[in-house]
């Protein structure tokens, strides 16, 4: 059977709109669009009609879409069969005013959060006359915005001004509804997938911008490692706000997923009592690192720096090097240079990941190590970090015991978050 798309329209100008009956009689006025989710998750369910075109009116019927017939002039009739029904929700039922009209969602591609503005429907037939109603688009741009503005005026005029402003719109099939609170109000976001894709900068960017409860629903959908990431990006009091509400047990699977050095200046940020909780669920490995951090002064290169690097015995070859790589469990993306230790632990040089991958899997490591390496105390300030990295332009900075026993890395994105933090 084939459909036939009848006539574009929209939310905000159907909204009031008279419903006649078979005969021409008046059954009311339309009053919401009902969405049950478990049936047609893109198509509406149900018109809601009462006398004034209100959901408050004591009387409102709910009308089938299949009960409804759609001329070419735009009129809308129910089938002379139909009897009118009390309106009923169940708790998957979505009314498209009230749950989606101004509220949050996330443009993926614009990265970035945008409001509801307006909702993109069309009329459909099928060759029996039967009617669907389709949900296109959410409308995030000003064109939605005038509509609803301008409500009452002539419609034509209307359309008029708000087809001034370029349509900005999002595929009804991209947005997902992932919770309601108490109050019915939807979060949304875009499908889940597309999401965690994106940068987690840019996950942290989205974050800030939604209110507290989309902020939360949206945080606790993605997964440990994804979540971790955005963690790292976010501003700390806002790190302390999406975390207040979780568990202990989950908190600590994501704060096992981040930079050490980030997990601890994270927990340093908490209440004592709540920061003992998390490490209490943490691994014992995981939780050993981050406790050793929090030991050492924000402020030094220590409190700075993280524990995730490779470090390899000076009397390994290349082929170790690469080996050592594939069982590294830390952020890969960070790591430019492998260091080198004697058997005290002391560092003795770097080997670049460039000129290693140049070499014979059977070359000394030590053969091609760095001519010259750069290194700072556990207690040089954040001044000095941030003068090496830019007098030197380096990819790393090794920090240093003061027995020179390697202590931890610090890398680019370290002295990056001390610069935005004004340290």
């Amino acid at each position: 059977m084939t459909e036939q798309t009848i006539r574009r329209t929209t939310l905000s100008s159907m909204m009031g709109t008279r419903v006649f009956d078979a005969e021409g009689n008046s059954r009311g006025r339309i009053a919401e669009f009902l969405l049950k989710s478990e049936e047609a998750g893109t198509h509406v369910s149900c018109l809601v009609l009462s006398a004034s075109g209100k959901v408050r009116d004591k009387q409102v019927y709910s009308v089938p879409l299949k009960d409804l017939t759609f001329s070419h002039a735009g009129e809308i009739r129910i089938r002379s069969t139909t009897e009118q029904t009390l309106m009923e929700l169940t708790p998957s039922s979505v009314l498209l005013e009230r749950d989606l009209l101004d509220q949050q969602i996330i443009d993926v591609h614009g990265h970035k959060v945008v409001r509801v503005n307006d909702v993109a429907l069309v009329w459909e037939v099928e060759a029996d006359s039967v009617c669907k109603l389709r949900i296109a688009e959410v409308e995030v741009g000003m064109r939605g915005a005038v509509r609803r503005l301008l409500k009452g005026l002539p419609q034509g005029l209307i359309e008029s001004l708000a087809h001034r402003f370029q349509a900005r719109v999002i595929p009804w099939e991209f947005v997902d509804l992932i919770d309601r609170d108490p109050a019915r109000r939807v979060r949304l976001k875009i499908e889940g997938d597309r999401l965690s894709n994106m940068h987690p900068s840019d996950i942290a960017d989205i974050l800030a911008e939604l209110a507290p409860a989309e902020r939360e629903a949206v945080f606790t959908s993605l997964d440990e490692e994804i979540a971790a990431e955005a963690l790292e990006e976010i501003d700390p009091k806002l790190q302390r706000s999406l975390l207040e509400g979780m568990e202990s047990s989950r908190v600590a699977d994501i704060v096992e997923e981040m930079d050490p050095g980030a997990a601890a200046d994270l927990l340093a940020e908490l209440p004592e009592e709540r920061s003992e909780a998390i490490l209490h669920e943490m691994e014992p490995e995981e939780r050993a690192h981050v406790e050793e951090l929090l030991e050492f002064p924000e402020d030094w290169a220590a409190g700075r720096m993280t524990t995730d690097y490779v470090a390899l015995l000076d009397t390994a070859d290349v082929q170790h090097a690469v080996d050592a790589l594939r069982i590294f469990e830390g952020d890969l993306e960070t790591v430019n240079e492998i260091f080198l230790l004697d058997e005290q632990q002391h560092l003795t040089g770097v080997v670049t990941l460039a000129r290693m991958m140049l070499s014979e899997r059977s070359t000394p490591l030590k053969a091609i190590r760095e001519p010259r390496m750069h290194t700072c105390s556990i207690d040089a300030g954040s001044r000095q970090i941030a003068e090496q990295f830019d007098k030197y332009n380096l990819r790393s900075l090794a920090v240093l015991e003061h027995d020179r026993q390697l202590a931890g890395v610090i890398y680019p994105e370290h002295v990056i978050a001390l610069l935005r933090a004004g340290r």
